[in-house]
C-alpha cells in the first residue's frame, strides 16, 4: 500500500468508481467493486477506520435487543436487520478468521422467570442462525455459570443463559478489506479529503476535487459514479453532491470503557440485558483487557471527536456493579472511547417517519451521487452489495457479487495454531508470537522478517503488551500508516487498551515513524506532540 504512488495514480487515471469513506462499508464497496472489474478509487479523509468503523463493540451479532423488540413491538423491520445481521455472521468470521473468531456470551438472570424468557428469546435467535455452525444456546445452572465466570455475585445470581456471537477486531479487519481491495486492483488513499466536487451544468457530478491533509497538494480525481460511503458524515457530502437533498443522518454517540480483564476473570462475555437508559450492554474481553459499553445518546457536534465523559463512566460503572461480586473504581479504567452510530431518519419526502438501524441505498438522480446510508458492521458485506448492485444498475453492466467466497488479506493459508512456527523460527516470546499470527495471519512472517534483519525491532513497545517495535515499521511500510495515531490506534489497538502505556511508547514509535518515513526533527516533534496532546485530553475528560 504505497500512498504517493496511490495519489499519483489518483491525478493520473479515469475511474469508472470512486468510493469516499473508508470505514466498513466504504472499504467493503471497493473490494467488491474491484472484484466486480470495475477501475475503482477509494477516498479517507482520516485513515481507514478511524470514526465509527475502529470504535465498535467489535461484536459480529444479530442483535438480540433487536429480536426482542421485534416481537414486542411487531416490527418487520427490527426482525428483517436480525436475519440480515445472523445471514452474515458467518461470512465475516469464515472471511478473516485471524481477525474474527467465535465468543461464548452469559447473560445472567435472577429468577427461572427470567431465564425461561431468556431462553426463548436465544432459541430463537439460534432459529434465524441454522446455516452457521456456531454453538447452540444453553441455560446454564448457578455453578456452572460462577465456574465460567468466578467474579460475578452470587447471591444475586439464579443461573444464566450461554449463547454464541462473533468478535472482531474491527480496525484491522476493516484495514484488510482495504489491503484486498488494493491487491484487487483498487486506488486506495488515507489522509485525503475530498473538498468539492466538478458537475455538468445539470448537476452531475464529473470529478473530486482531493486534499491530501498530509502533504498539502490538491488532486483532481474523475470518475463515472461517486459512491458515499462515510457513515455518520454522509449528510455533509450528499450536500456538497446536491445542496436541495433532505438531511437523512441522525448520529447517536456510544461510548466504551476499559477495565482490567481480571474484573471477569473469564474467557467469556456478558450481557447486562437491563439498563436504566433501555439498552443492553456488553462486557467482553479485548485483548489482555475488558471493554464495557456501549451507551446511546443524540449527538450534533460532528466537528469534534466523540470523546468519553466522566458521566458516562460512571453510567457503565453503576450498570456493571450490580452483576459483581467486587464493584470496580473509577481509577481502574485503562482507556475507553466514543464513537457515532450513523442512524438513518426516514426520507421526508416518503410516508414514514421511523428511525432505522438498517440500511439504504440513495440514488440522487440530479447528481448521480450513491450513498450508502445507515447499517452496521456485521452487515457491511450485505451492504456493499446492494451498493454495488445499483452501481451496476446504473453503469449499465450486471456483474455478480464475489465477496462471500473472498478470503480477506491475512486470512489466506492462516493456521490458529500457526503462532508455534514463529516462535521456533524467532525465539520470541509466546505472547509475542500468538498476537502476530492473530493480528496478521499468514503474513505475521513479514514481520517477523524485520526481526530478524534488526534485532532491536523484536523489543517491546511497552512491558505489560505483546506489541513489538518490528510493528511500527511494518505499518508505515505496508499498511499506509503516516502518522502515530495511525499506528497506536488502529493497526495495533493500544490505545483502546490503555492511555498511559500509548504515552509510554509514544516517543518510540515517533522516532522509528521518523526514521521509516523521512521525517525531520520538527515533523517528528509535532506528530508525537499533537497526539500526546489528544491522549492527555481523552483521559481528561474521562476524570474530570
Amino acid at each position: 500500500m504505497n500512498r504517493s504512488h496511490n495519489l499519483h495514480r489518483l491525478q493520473e487515471d479515469q475511474y469508472d468508481i470512486c468510493i469516499i469513506g473508508g470505514g466498513a462499508s466504504g472499504t467493503g464497496c471497493a473490494l467488491d467493486a474491484a472484484l466486480r472489474g470495475y477501475k475503482v478509487a477509494l477516498i479517507e479523509k482520516t485513515d481507514f477506520a478511524s470514526e465509527t468503523s475502529s470504535r465498535s463493540t467489535k461484536l459480529i451479532h444479530g442483535g438480540v435487543r433487536y429480536l426482542e423488540q421485534a416481537f414486542r413491538n411487531l416490527d418487520l423491520a427490527q426482525l428483517k436487520q436480525v436475519r440480515h445481521g445472523l445471514e452474515e455472521r458467518h461470512i465475516v468470521l469464515k472471511n478473516a478468521p485471524h481477525l474474527a473468531r467465535p465468543l461464548a456470551l452469559l447473560t445472567p438472570v435472577s429468577s427461572w422467570f427470567d431465564g425461561v424468557y431468556f431462553s426463548i428469546g436465544l432459541w430463537l435467535y439460534d432459529l434465524f442462525a441454522q446455516q452457521d455452525s456456531l454453538p447452540k444456546s444453553k441455560w446454564l445452572s448457578k455453578q456452572e455459570v460462577l465456574r465460567r465466570m468466578p467474579t460475578l455475585d452470587p447471591n444475586k445470581l439464579h443461573s444464566a443463559v450461554l449463547y454464541y456471537d462473533g468478535q472482531l477486531d474491527d480496525a484491522r479487519y476493516c484495514l484488510a478489506l482495504a489491503q484486498s481491495a488494493q491487491e484487487a486492483g483498487a486506488t486506495v488513499v488515507n489522509h485525503a479529503s475530498v473538498v468539492e466536487f466538478e458537475k455538468e451544468p445539470g448537476g452531475r457530478l464529473t470529478a473530486a476535487h482531493i486534499k491530501d491533509e498530509i502533504g498539502g497538494s490538491t488532486y483532481t480525481v474523475k470518475a463515472n459514479v461517486f459512491v458515499n460511503c462515510t457513515g455518520p458524515y454522509s449528510d455533509h457530502i450528499r450536500l456538497l453532491a446536491n445542496p436541495d437533498l433532505p438531511r437523512r443522518i441522525r448520529p447517536s454517540k456510544g461510548v466504551h470503557i476499559v477495565l482490567p480483564r481480571e474484573v471477569l476473570q473469564s474467557e467469556d462475555a456478558m450481557l447486562i440485558p437491563k439498563t436504566s437508559d433501555g439498552r443492553v450492554v456488553f462486557a467482553i474481553p479485548f485483548g489482555d483487557e475488558l471493554l464495557v459499553g456501549t451507551t446511546d445518546t443524540e449527538y450534533n457536534q460532528l466537528e469534534e471527536e466523540p470523546l468519553l465523559n466522566k458521566r458516562e463512566v460512571d453510567f457503565l460503572l453503576s450498570t456493571l456493579n450490580p452483576y459483581l461480586s467486587t464493584t470496580p473504581r473509577p481509577e481502574q479504567i485503562r482507556s475507553g472511547f466514543g464513537g457515532l452510530r450513523p442512524l438513518l431518519a426516514a426520507d421526508p419526502r416518503k410516508a414514514t417517519k421511523r428511525l432505522t438501524r438498517d440500511h439504504e441505498v440513495e440514488h440522487d438522480p440530479a447528481s448521480n451521487l450513491v450513498s450508502l446510508l445507515g447499517g452496521k458492521w456485521t452487515t457491511y458485506r450485505l451492504m456493499a452489495k446492494d451498493t454495488l448492485d445499483e452501481v451496476d444498475k446504473l453503469l449499465g453492466q450486471e456483474h455478480p457479487c464475489r465477496t462471500d467466497e473472498y478470503v480477506l488479506t491475512g486470512g489466506d493459508g492462516y493456521q490458529p495454531d500457526g503462532w508455534k512456527k514463529l516462535q521456533k523460527e524467532t525465539q520470541l516470546p509466546e505472547d509475542i508470537c500468538r498476537h502476530l499470527s492473530k493480528t496478521y495471519g499468514s503474513r505475521a512472517e513479514k514481520v517477523t522478517e524485520l526481526v530478524q534483519s534488526n534485532p532491536t525491532l523484536g523489543k517491546r513497545l511497552v512491558p505489560r503488551y505483546p506489541f513489538i517495535r518490528a510493528e511500527v515499521v511494518y505499518a508505515t511500510q505496508y499498511e499506509m500508516a503516516v502518522t502515530p495515531r495511525d499506528v497506536l490506534a488502529r493497526r495495533m489497538r493500544l490505545e483502546i487498551l490503555s492511555w498511559e502505556d500509548t504515552l509510554a511508547c509514544l516517543p518510540v514509535v515517533a522516532d522509528l515513524m521518523a526514521s521509516a518515513l523521512g521525517w525531520s526533527v520538527a515533523t517528528r516533534q509535532r506528530m508525537a506532540d499533537t497526539y500526546a496532546a489528544q491522549l492527555t485530553l481523552f483521559i481528561q475528560e474521562a476524570t474530570v
